[in-house]
């Protein structure tokens, strides 16, 4: 009998340490104080409006959240590198019109898309070029080129929109499939395939590595450059992608859309639980933190706060994201 009691005690002792273990993993996963936040968040939202919780309400977030959350993806992967992109929003934004005026043109509507997606692209592999070749700071140097596209696009349409778009191209904003509202359906695809890159690919790991030593990745072999190249690329990607939803839910091409969106996307990383050093994070903390953005910036619209008080609220949040994060790190 005392045999049998002391197995079942080692049994039991066993499983609440298996339990304390996978407690202990989940509180230090990135992404756990993003979902707190977000919980908290939301909960607050609903007992302070009655119509926060309604199916029309959420769909609007969701599609709100999901251009924000797409820029997210290309900016993560920059960040996780130790690096910065400034330059989605007016690249967004570049990409947008001239599919947009492509396509009003003449141009078949697969070149016209293409050509948006090739600019942003380009873009991107532009500022990588400049920041892993030639050494310089990526914040200056996405600066310079936030500020050349916003100019191109202020040039190519004169400062107006463009219009006149067919009807079918709403699809890609306005429309729904199996169900779901296209937007979000292409940030989830997004998501998805962010998430098998840097978790299940030899890219990813070496994405990681870089952001916690660069100068150690560069001993061991591996050419850093060519993998900092292509996180640009993939951000200027994203932020054509995020352009093709916008022009198509607008069903014009806006030169200026996207202004702050890049401080967007760096919030949404930063409160998605990844370090601004590089090295850190998870996607899943980014789509977390994109939509606690979204949840945030619908609930203090709809209890009618200014949007000067909305700023500093939002600020202070990102600073305690930060400190969190700090505190986490040491």
């Amino acid at each position: 009998m005392q045999q049998g009691a002391q197995v079942n005690t080692s049994i039991n002792t066993g499983d609440t340490g298996r339990l304390r273990l996978q407690l202990a993993r989940l509180v230090r996963s990135p992404a756990f104080y993003p979902f707190v936040g977000l919980l908290v968040v939301t909960l607050v939202m609903i007992l302070a409006s009655d119509t926060f919780l309604t199916t029309s309400n959420l769909s609007n977030i969701a599609r709100q959240v999901s251009i924000n959350a797409i820029i997210a993806v290309g900016m993560t992967c920059v960040i996780l590198t130790g690096g910065i992109d400034l330059s989605v929003g007016p690249v967004m934004a570049l990409s947008g019109t001239l599919t947009a005026g492509l396509m009003v043109a003449g141009l078949p509507p697969g070149l016209a898309i293409g050509a948006g997606m090739l600019i942003g692209v380009a873009f991107g592999i532009g500022n990588g070029l400049f920041v892993a070749y030639l050494h310089m700071p990526p914040i200056i140097v996405t600066l310079a080129t936030m500020g050349i596209a916003r100019g191109l696009g202020l040039m190519y349409t004169d400062g107006y929109p463009i219009s006149g778009l067919p009807e079918w191209f709403g699809f890609f904003g306005r429309q729904r499939l199996f169900g779901i509202e296209v937007p979000i359906l292409i940030m989830f695809i997004t998501y998805f395939a962010a998430y098998v890159l840097l978790q299940h690919t030899r890219i990813g790991r070496y994405i990681y590595a870089i952001g916690g030593n660069e100068e150690a990745v560069r001993l061991s072999g591996v050419r850093a450059a060519r993998f900092k190249l292509l996180v640009y690329g993939i951000s200027g990607l994203t932020a054509a992608i995020a352009g093709l939803v916008l022009t198509s839910r607008l069903m014009s091409g806006q030169p200026n859309a996207g202004v702050s969106f890049e401080l967007d996307a760096i919030a949404a990383v930063v409160l998605g639980g990844a370090s601004i050093a590089g090295g850190r994070g998870v996607i899943v903390g980014t789509l977390l933190g994109a939509m606690l953005l979204g949840v945030l910036n619908n609930g203090l619209n709809m209890l009618g706060v200014s949007p000067y008080v909305q700023s500093v609220i939002k600020g202070a949040i990102i600073l305690l994201a930060i400190f969190i994060s700090r505190q986490r790190h040491k």
